[in-house]
């Protein structure tokens, strides 16, 4: 009898070796590597198997219908997905242990339930526990239909007898095939049972929600190839010690990526927040030092939140540099530019920098805004309570435009603020040198810089590197 084939598959990202070792290759990662069944070999041209079927060709140019669209009456949930649930789409639901992925799923399956079938398939909790739950939400009265299954055989064959509008799977690195020989949670057992998953919705037509694991990097675990496979990846995200939860879109083929939408965990599970600026700045203080307001842009919706920054003497000779909710290299570079074109003694110092409420803020745009706190903390000068601030900064100090300005600023004068700064107007392409018109905001006045020093001529004197060397 020959003896069966294996293979050593990299859990983290999927790459094959021929032989176990500790440290992958491919990612980089330790102890990731296990030894699976090989897969029974393939003809090795697809001429070498049965007669394909041959393709029918249509033209490009034909009318397009738009996908319809079912509501799950969660506004910030139908935002993100891009005006509501597609029949046959796949969605994979990402984030930390706890931070609400159950909860979020099992409100949107209630709610949907009151005008479609709805079924909820737990691989990690039992009935009971899905129950007690739903009765601390208040919707122990929803026509949910529950089931407690590890086995995609047993629920693929319950769906496609019966054939639900809506499918909830928690979560697939639980779920197994028997025609595999691994165990549940490894890469062909998560690739393979959601391709089995993913191909039933789309045959029958019903949108199918995936629960998935992160890794403590933050990344949805297991293979790649999985987030190609679905239509939307959602990550839920948010700090232990915060309240607010945001529903972050990276990828949708049926709407907007870098879409959120913003929750508030309350006793009674997920609340939507209708207006995160008000709320992210409900906490804030006027006139203290190393704060600024950051007006920015989250997918299509204006978002105001507050950035803090503390520079402060170290007694240390690497000083300390600590982020959180804003990219350390990005910081990093804001730093350099400060001391490099402006002649800043920053870099001796401890800096401290956090995004109020726990919002992760990625574009470039917040450079201003960061840079604004900075010298605000070093000079202990506060930065004006009525002003909002974006622009990207270059590393030769100038400051550069961003997009959706106006949005920004008519999101600011909403909120009641006065003041505004912004980068200066650049001349429109083949225009000869014709300024963009000026935005004009009632009751917000814009004031433009175009180089990092005339931010520093606000401030008062910070120490100079010639200054800090005597």
């Amino acid at each position: 009898m020959p003896k069966p084939k294996s293979q050593f598959v990299c859990q983290a990202c999927g790459s094959i070796h021929s032989k176990w070792q500790g440290r992958c290759e491919g990612c980089g990662e330790w102890n990731t590597i296990e030894e699976e069944a090989a897969p029974e070999a393939q003809p090795k041209t697809a001429s070498g198997g049965r007669g394909g079927r041959k393709l029918d060709f249509v033209p490009l140019r034909g009318e397009a219908t738009t996908p319809p669209r079912r509501q799950t009456h969660i506004g910030e949930l139908d935002r993100v997905c891009g005006g509501g649930l597609v029949p046959g789409s796949a969605l994979l639901v990402g984030g930390d242990p706890g931070i609400g992925k159950s909860t979020l799923l099992l409100q949107a399956t209630a709610a949907l339930a009151r005008a479609m079938r709805c079924v909820y398939i737990s691989g990690e909790e039992a009935i009971d526990q899905v129950r007690l739950r739903a009765a601390r939400l208040g919707l122990d009265d929803s026509p949910v239909e529950l089931a407690a299954a590890t086995s995609v055989r047993d629920i693929v064959a319950t769906l496609e007898a019966d054939p639900p509008e809506v499918a909830v799977i928690d979560s697939i690195q639980t779920m197994f095939l028997d025609t595999l020989d691994s165990a549940p949670g490894t890469v062909s057992q998560v690739r393979a049972c959601s391709h089995e998953l993913i191909r039933l919705a789309k045959r029958k037509g019903f949108a199918l929600f995936l629960v998935g694991h992160v890794t403590k990097e933050g990344t949805i675990a297991g293979p790649r190839v999985m987030e190609h496979m679905v239509d939307t990846v959602l990550y839920f995200e948010g700090e232990r010690g915060h309240q607010f939860r945001i529903l972050r879109a990276v990828k949708n083929r049926f709407g907007a990526t870098d879409e959120i939408g913003v929750f508030e965990m309350t006793e009674r599970g997920l609340a939507e927040v209708l207006n995160p600026s008000a709320l992210f700045l409900a906490e804030r203080r006027g006139n203290v030092s190393g704060s600024c307001v950051f007006a920015g842009m989250e997918g299509s919706r204006p978002v105001l939140v507050e950035i803090q920054a503390l520079v402060a003497p170290s007694g240390f000779s690497t000083p300390r540099r600590a982020v959180v909710g804003w990219d350390t290299g990005r910081l990093a570079m804001v730093l350099a530019v400060l001391e490099a074109r402006c002649g800043l003694a920053l870099g001796g110092n401890d800096v401290y920098l956090n995004v109020a409420g726990g919002l992760r803020v990625g574009e470039p745009a917040a450079d201003l805004a960061v840079a604004a706190a900075l010298l605000s903390s070093a000079t202990d000068q506060p930065v004006s309570a009525d002003m909002a601030v974006f622009g990207e900064i270059g590393l030769s100090g100038e400051v550069r435009a961003v997009a959706q300005a106006e949005v920004r600023l008519k999101e600011a004068a909403k909120l009641g603020f006065g003041d505004a700064l912004v980068p200066r107007r650049q001349p429109k392409p083949g225009s000869g040198g014709k300024m963009r018109p000026a935005p004009v905001i009632e009751g917000l006045q814009v004031r433009e810089i175009g180089h990092l020093q005339d931010l520093v001529a606000m401030f008062p004197p910070v120490p100079r590197r010639d200054d800090s060397a005597e």
